[in-house]
């Protein structure tokens, strides 16, 4: 699974065909099997996502505090509908079904970097942001400083690394980047 990121972050943030027969003949299975995986996951994109792919959580916890309202906002400030990319390649929005903050809601994440807490006015301020600033690495502890607000525990050591595209940070996988680079 996570060989298909590496071909999303191949690929303009998408798993096109020649990267999952790519990831197939790496671990010895079928294209058709990959594909599979690949289209049962919705992390994995098969279609061209922007350079900042926007997850806002609809799920139970995130809904009853809001996140459906956060999400009309994220659509609302970028002119985005979920499932869609604006015209400039800059944002995707999509809603998603829980990602792990429960605690935190509503939740939002942006190239799979978390942000909790998130209230419908801050998700118009991270819209303006991303379009305003276009970070080249967006790093959940800079995010949630000045988007987030309540969380679901107290994250501990600070992280410097983030996401480079609309695809995680792995260190194996070079799709991380340092605060110091930007």
């Amino acid at each position: 699974m996570p060989l298909l990121y590496l071909a999303m972050s191949e690929d303009e943030g998408r798993v096109s065909n020649e990267g999952m027969e790519e990831v197939a003949e790496w671990v010895g299975i079928t294209p058709a099997q990959v594909s599979a995986v690949a289209s049962f996951y919705t992390m994995y994109k098969r279609e061209r996502t922007g350079r900042y792919l926007v997850s806002c959580c609809t799920s139970i916890s995130c809904m009853l505090l809001g996140g459906d309202d956060v999400l009309h906002a994220v659509e609302d400030e970028s002119g985005v509908p979920h499932g869609e990319t604006d015209d400039h390649g800059l944002i995707s929005v999509e809603h998603v079904e829980c990602i792990g903050a429960c605690g935190g809601a509503p939740a939002v994440q942006v190239n799979y970097e978390l942000i909790e807490g998130v209230t419908p006015d801050r998700a118009r301020d991270l819209v303006r942001w991303l379009q305003g600033a276009r970070p080249e690495i967006v790093n959940a502890d800079e995010m949630q400083e000045l988007f987030g607000g309540v969380r679901s525990f107290d994250w501990g050591i600070k992280e410097e690394a983030g996401a480079v595209g609309p695809y995680p940070a792995f260190q194996p996988l070079g799709t991380v980047g340092r605060e110091s680079e930007s």
